[in-house]
């Protein structure tokens, strides 16, 4: 009777790990399709907030004109885009439509499937608070990501990016939760590793760390002033950094200082990765860990591949779109290696 038990049980956190992996690509696919989204000034276009009724897009002519005259009434239009045409309007109508859309659709994937599991008592002991946590984190989500918008409906037409930061960190904090749930419910191999597990730790947190950093480049512009690279003007070093009353403001307002830390951030995390990788590296390791740890390598070669190309080729849509989603392939590597570590043997 235990083994069948026990059967089951496996059966059901195999359920929930599909699941929540379903989930947790949508959402990898939701932090792109934002990333697109205000890299083509989109996230302004759509000017109310109508959880239901914003589920119909504009179909007719009359439909999208009265959508345009909406947008012509708020600042953007105003004041950066008053030479806007209807055609030109669409796409960045749709991409922020889209955006929305995919958002309702997370939520639904998550709210129903949850249900059944949990009325169908599939759910092992312990997962439902972290279940719950979850589900409002994602509600909270949607509120966050409108107030987001509300900022820029306002005198300056340009959304905080305070807010822009803990949309894009909420959204990637979630993603994370999941994935490591997912860990934790499927039977992954137990490797026998040195101690390293508070440093893989530590990794983790500095990406995500600089994932915030990157919200902070991105809503204030800050790679615009210097794209070049390894120096920022004439200097590694520049001039002018921390220049605002009080000087720790500047981290957050001041886009010389903002670019400037989020290289820092890049720098640190590359040598601690590659610090990492060697020590582990000289350990006897299983070849499919082995994989694991020059594949965490080639993740972060490719990341700051991006992030230089991002700046010097003067931010390109495809290329800072890829940079933003590989951050958060980074950091799926780094969590991986960090749960290998926290089960090892």
């Amino acid at each position: 009777m235990s083994t069948r038990i026990d059967s089951l049980s496996s059966v059901y956190d195999r359920q929930i790990a599909a699941w929540l992996i379903a989930c947790a690509a949508t959402i990898f696919g939701m932090i792109l399709l934002g990333g697109i989204t205000r890299l083509t000034d989109s996230g302004l276009s759509m000017v109310d907030w109508k959880p239901i009724a914003g589920i119909i897009p504009p179909f007719t002519q009359a439909d999208w004109q009265e959508m345009f005259l909406k947008y012509q009434q708020f600042p953007e239009y105003q004041k950066t885009n008053f030479d806007m045409t209807l055609e030109e309007f669409k796409p960045i109508f749709m991409y922020e439509y889209l955006h929305r859309m995919l958002g309702r659709f997370i939520g639904i994937l998550f709210v129903i499937p949850f249900l059944f599991f949990f009325i169908s008592k599939r759910i092992r002991p312990g997962l439902t608070p972290k279940l719950l946590l979850l589900l409002s984190l994602g509600a909270s989500q949607g509120l966050l990501g409108w107030y987001m918008v509300q900022s820029g409906l306002v005198d300056n037409p340009h959304v905080s990016q305070y807010r822009l930061t803990a949309h894009l960190g909420l959204a990637v904090f979630i993603y994370g939760i999941i994935f490591w749930t997912v860990m934790d419910l499927v039977s992954l191999p137990k490797y026998r590793l040195p101690p390293l597990k508070n440093f893989s730790y530590a990794i983790t947190a500095m990406i995500f760390l600089m994932i915030l950093s990157g919200g902070l480049v991105a809503g204030t512009r800050a790679g615009i002033p210097y794209p070049t690279w390894p120096l920022m003007g004439d200097s590694f070093i520049p001039p002018g950094l921390y220049n605002l009353e009080p000087f720790w403001l500047s981290a957050f307002e001041d886009m010389l200082t903002i670019q400037f830390n989020h290289r820092i951030f890049a720098y640190i995390i590359s040598i601690s990765v590659v610090i990492f990788a060697f020590i582990t590296l000289r350990a006897k390791l299983a070849p499919p860990f082995r994989i694991a740890i020059f594949s965490f390598l080639g993740i972060l070669g490719l990341q700051v591949t991006l992030g230089i190309s991002t700046l010097i080729f003067y931010i390109p849509i495809p290329i800072a779109a890829a940079h933003q989603i590989c951050a958060v392939a980074l950091l799926s590597a780094s969590l991986y290696v960090s749960h290998c570590f926290k089960n090892s043997i």
